[in-house]
Order: structure tokens, then C-alpha cells, then sequence
């Protein structure tokens, strides 16, 4: 089964959790006056995005980043980028355009965040080729990475490169079930300047929650390939409506789904709430 995937979506209560208190506090704090927002796709590849390439693109990337502004960097997750690959992608894409490449799994799954000094400095020397256009990496931790395990994450947040932005993803149950434990780790996370990411996703709702630890939402939504993948988005708008109006800097939105040919319309969707809420004028993916 995918990670979060329910067989019936329409049992699922998919309210948005009330803020979490200390939320408006961080807001608040921003002393910049800019919103930013990058919405993308988790892929780019043609077999996975059906009907969204033009016939004959040779250039996935290429055409991708002529639609969306920025892309959620998976293959980074499975191997290792060099800086000459990065500076391919990089080359690919238009200004403006950001990645957010995830942590090889090296580091978060088989290594598990310990002996990971070389890994780590490899894989920032690469990714800060990317310059002008890295928008912030991201750490998954396994969803087996429990709260006794503190300690490593604990260090890994204290080691990582500052030059680097970083955010975690935490798919345990246990570090939001123990709010002793919740509120710890969200206090590391502030003190770091790490971004807490949000998960959105069916059969994961123990995970979600509203408590942001920087000026920046950095939410992964995965939908259901259900009718209420649309409201669901509307219901984000509005609370990204809030968030914004207390100080919100940056807002990073990737969508993903279990079947993901439908990825590039509901981004669709979203870009084009955001653009009507916030008078904005972000680039409507179009469907070949």
C-alpha cells in the first residue's frame, strides 16, 4: 500500500486541524513583508505525468519548468547527485524556477542519520550548485524513526550546513502523540531555523498538524484521486489566507497523488485559487 493511500476516501474526515498556538507567534516574528509561492509537481517524468507533456517533447524538465515554478526533487531521494547533473538541471530551467531536492536515502533510511559526515557534505557541495535556484532541501525520515532516536536527529539538525535551508518531514505517529515530546522537537527545529513539514495525505491524518517553526509552510498534499482532493485544496486556501495575513513568507505547496496523472490538474486548480485570492499571476499548468 502507498504511503497514506485509503481504499475509500470518502470515510476519511479531512478538516484541517485548528493552528497550533505557537504558529501566530513565529508569524508574527517576520519582520519581511514579501509572500512567496512555489507550487510544483514530485515528478517530471513523461510515464508518470500522462497527459501532460505535449506530443514529440523531447525535454521533459525543459517543457515542466515552462509550467510550473519549481519541482519537488525526488530522484535525488534514490542516488546521489553530482554537481555536474545539477548544473544540467539547473541549466534546464528558466530564472525564477526553484528545486527542493529531498536527502538521499542513504542518510535518512539505511544509514538512519548516524556516520552520515560524508554523505551529507557530498550531497550540499552538489545541491548549492544549484545557486540562485535551490528553494530548500528536505530530510524523510523513515516512518519506523521513532522519538528514542531524539538524540541523532537532534545532532543531524546541530551538524547540518546553515548555507543549506532545510526542512524534516517526521511520519511517526509517536513524535505527535507525546506533546512533551512534539513541543521538544519543534523547539529544536525553531532554534535551527528548520522548517517542520506538513502532511497531508488520506490515511495519515495522526501526522498532520498546523505547527510551522519557521516563516515558511512547506506542505506535501497528496491526494486521494477522489472528488474531495478539490475542496480539500480550497480548504488550504483559506487557511494559507490566515497564515499570510499574520506573516507568512513563503508558502511551498507540492502535489502528489497514489495515481499521479492527476498531479498536474489539481496543481492547476491551486495555482489558480492562489492567484485569485492574492492577486497574483503564477503560471496555469495547461494539459496537452
Amino acid at each position: 500500500m502507498k504511503f497514506g493511500q485509503v481504499e475509500d476516501p470518502s470515510q476519511i474526515d479531512f478538516t484541517l486541524p485548528k493552528d497550533h498556538p505557537r504558529t501566530k507567534e513565529i508569524l508574527k516574528d517576520n519582520t519581511s513583508k514579501k509572500f512567496n509561492v512555489f507550487i510544483g509537481c514530485a515528478k517530471w517524468n513523461k510515464t508518470d505525468l500522462k497527459g501532460f507533456y505535449p506530443k514529440g517533447t523531447k525535454d521533459e524538465l525543459t517543457y515542466y519548468s515552462t509550467q510550473f515554478n519549481s519541482i519537488e526533487l525526488n530522484a535525488t531521494f534514490y542516488g546521489m547527485p553530482s554537481p555536474e547533473q545539477v548544473l544540467i538541471w539547473k541549466e534546464k530551467t528558466p530564472p525564477g524556477f526553484k528545486f527542493f531536492p529531498k536527502i538521499p536515502n542513504t542518510v535518512s533510511h539505511y544509514r538512519r542519520l548516524l556516520n552520515i559526515t560524508d554523505v551529507v557534505t557530498q550531497f550540499a557541495t552538489s545541491v548549492l550548485n544549484f545557486d540562485e535556484k535551490l528553494g530548500m532541501v528536505f530530510l524523510q525520515l523513515h516512518d519506523n524513526f521513532k522519538p528514542k532516536d531524539y538524540e541523532r536527529l537532534e545532532k543531524f539538525v546541530q551538524d547540518w550546513p546553515k548555507e543549506v535551508p532545510l526542512a524534516v518531514e517526521l511520519r511517526n505517529s509517536e513524535w505527535f502523540a507525546d506533546e512533551e515530546i512534539f513541543n521538544k522537537t519543534m523547539d529544536l527545529f525553531e532554534k535551527y531555523a528548520v522548517t517542520n513539514i506538513i502532511v497531508d495525505t488520506a490515511g495519515r491524518r495522526d501526522m498532520l498538524h498546523m505547527r510551522l517553526t519557521t516563516p515558511t509552510a512547506f506542505i506535501r498534499y497528496v491526494g486521494a484521486n477522489a472528488d474531495s482532493d478539490y475542496t480539500r485544496l480550497d480548504d488550504w486556501i483559506d487557511r494559507i489566507k490566515v497564515w499570510e495575513k499574520e506573516g507568512l513568507e513563503n508558502l511551498y505547496f507540492f502535489v502528489h497523488q497514489n495515481i499521479e496523472k492527476a498531479s498536474p490538474l489539481l496543481s492547476a486548480h491551486f495555482i489558480e485559487a492562489i492567484n485569485k485570492e492574492f492577486k497574483m499571476n503564477i503560471h496555469i499548468p495547461l494539459m496537452a
